[in-house]
């Protein structure tokens, strides 16, 4: 919708004038368009220091994750027993647990599952929530009630209990984790989706395609999709934050990650019953999804800020 009211200042007609210079073809004044208003977007990201914050810390959370091999000194599954509980040193810079693993390179290693459990959760959510969303607010009617009707079931529940459920029901581990997970966000983006699509629906371009005859799946996949987009990615930013404490909680409780895969969420239910005597082997994997959380939602309302210019 940004991008909407954005285009809404400016007319195209069969000969347009750009910031460039002349355009000769509605191709080439919308190219035009599309160039001005994302660079736009970049100007006022790079303008807002949080958002660069934010950037900076997921990028090098990512990157840490990546290069785990070349960073962590030690392998994240090796034990040793005679090192357990060992308080941070030159050797460990993050200490070691019981089992006389290293917890630095455990929180690297994690990173990676950390990262991708986000993504991919969202990712679910956003496919599955995005195509209910559309054709609710598309079709409308009977299809609209329905889809919706099941979205607001879905949203009676609380969703760490309904994650809770569905990992129950799959089993513990990461996949079903991930699956839970997306499952339980689909009917955020469903209603963000269709409560977009109300309106750009109703814009005179789609009116256009419409009387074209053009089939609704190119519709919208060509013009209403490309229009709701700039919510929806700001929404999967943030919805990456909280998937991350989400799955951290299960994994606490016992049912994401199994043992001993160096996830975050596992490490603090590992941790839990040896705190007091070796309170590092908790606080550094709390500090470290503490840390990423906040990157993304500092990420996440960056690009709301440089999507929607009617805000600034």
């Amino acid at each position: 919708m940004a991008r909407e009211r954005y285009a809404a200042t400016r007319t195209y007609d069969a000969v347009t004038i750009s910031d460039q210079g002349p355009v000769t073809s509605i191709v080439e004044a919308e190219a035009s368009f599309q160039r001005t208003y994302l660079g736009d977007a970049a100007r006022r990201f790079r303008r807002n220091p949080g958002a660069i914050a934010g950037a900076a810390v997921v990028v090098i959370i990512l990157l840490a994750g990546l290069a785990a091999p070349l960073i962590a000194g030690h392998g994240p599954l090796v034990q040793n027993l005679d090192l357990g509980t060992v308080a941070p040193s030159a050797q460990h810079p993050f200490g070691t647990d019981k089992l006389g693993r290293d917890i630095f390179s455990r929180i690297v290693y994690g990173a990676r599952v950390s990262i991708a459990i986000g993504f991919v959760a969202v990712g679910v959510a956003i496919t599955i929530g995005t195509a209910i969303g559309l054709v609710a607010g598309f079709f409308r009617g009977k299809i609209d009630s329905v889809l919706m009707g099941a979205m607001d079931v879905m949203l009676a529940f609380p969703s760490i209990i309904l994650a809770i459920a569905i990992t129950t029901i799959l089993g513990p581990s990461i996949v079903n984790l991930m699956i839970a997970l997306g499952v339980v966000y689909v009917p955020q983006y469903a209603r963000l989706a269709r409560s977009s699509t109300l309106v750009v629906s109703q814009l005179e371009f789609v009116e256009a395609a419409r009387a074209l005859g053009l089939p609704a799946v190119r519709t919208l996949v060509r013009h209403v999709l490309p229009n709701i987009a700039a919510p929806l990615l700001v929404q999967a930013t943030l919805g990456i934050a909280t998937a991350e404490l989400e799955a951290a909680g299960l994994s606490y409780l016992g049912l994401g990650a199994r043992p001993p895969a160096p996830e975050w969420g596992a490490m603090l239910n590992d941790a839990r019953d040896y705190w007091v005597s070796s309170p590092w082997a908790l606080i550094f994997p709390g500090l470290s999804i503490t840390v990423l959380v906040l990157g993304f939602n500092l990420l996440g309302d960056g690009l709301r800020d440089a999507l929607d210019p009617a805000d600034r």
